[in-house]
């Protein structure tokens, strides 16, 4: 039997808030906290909407995911987002101890590994879940804006 909760399960939902990122002009990255093979935390960029360059994904997360735990550290959490963390993100996810990352598209220009950004020691990351899908719906993004 297929284990119906896996890495790609959830970055289909993490894709999910990307669509609607996209749909509202947002660079689309989605983003989704898993706790015990539940969802406690779902978001998607908000910089644009907001006006804010901290908006993104993962950071609303984050905060999503404290607020419905009632505390700031996400240790037995696993972080899906549609795209690699940034150097900002990556700094946050330190701070909230998060157990695993799991994205799908490379960020190889401002991502949190070719920036060399440290992680907290004990988080594990897994990349290219859905990278082509991920990536792709980037391409799309960024071909129409270009028009």
């Amino acid at each position: 039997m297929i284990q119906p909760f896996d890495d790609i399960y959830f970055m289909k939902k993490a894709l999910n808030e990307a669509e609607i990122a996209f749909d509202k002009g947002e660079v689309p990255v989605g983003a989704v906290i898993v706790m015990q093979n539940q969802i406690i935390a779902k978001a998607h960029n908000l910089t644009e909407t907001l006006g804010d360059v901290t908006a993104h994904a993962e950071m609303q997360v984050f905060t999503a995911a404290a607020n419905y735990l009632g505390g700031k550290f996400l240790k037995e959490c696993t972080l899906y987002v549609t795209l690699e963390p940034c150097q900002m993100c990556a700094g946050a996810s330190y701070w909230t101890q998060i157990g695993k990352i799991v994205y799908g598209a490379s960020e190889p220009k401002r991502g949190f590994k070719a920036l060399n950004t440290t992680l907290h020691p004990k988080t594990e990351v897994v990349n290219g879940i859905l990278e082509e899908e991920c990536a792709d719906l980037l391409k799309r993004f960024f071909r129409n804006r270009r028009g």
